[in-house]
């Protein structure tokens, strides 16, 4: 939101309901400019589903620490990225939109900047002290 992204959520499960899987990635397939951020759990299926059967980029989000492994270990040929924080995977999907739109891509910078720019004013209340 923060960075004017459009998003929606979607729930469906790659052990569950794998038809409901395909369909929803067949509808993001079609769109211009997507990302996938898929928020997975214990055996990840579901992004490495969405990353073999689809060429929209895909940001894997465990649910816990303890489901990391299963986000790191594809097999080759099933390529997603690994993000351990919610608003990172929504930073990293940003910056892949970004890609083609000039004007995110400013947003993004601004964002970046506003970090960089929060941390050093920390700094400076901090040496206050």
């Amino acid at each position: 939101k923060e960075l004017g992204v459009d998003y929606e959520y979607r729930v469906a499960s790659a052990h569950r309901t794998p038809a409901k899987v395909i369909e929803i990635a067949g509808e993001i397939e079609k769109q211009e400019n997507a990302v996938i951020i898929a928020v997975v759990g214990l055996s990840n299926a579901l992004s490495g589903m969405l990353a073999g059967i689809s060429s929209t980029p895909v940001v894997t989000l465990p649910a816990t620490p303890e489901d990391v492994m299963s986000s790191l270990r594809m097999p080759p040929g099933i390529a997603h990225a690994t993000v351990l924080d919610a608003k990172n995977a929504a930073l990293l999907a940003a910056k892949i939109l970004a890609l083609n739109d000039a004007g995110l891509k400013t947003r993004v910078k601004e964002f970046l900047k506003a970090q960089s720019e929060k941390t050093e004013k920390a700094d400076e209340e901090l040496k206050k002290n």
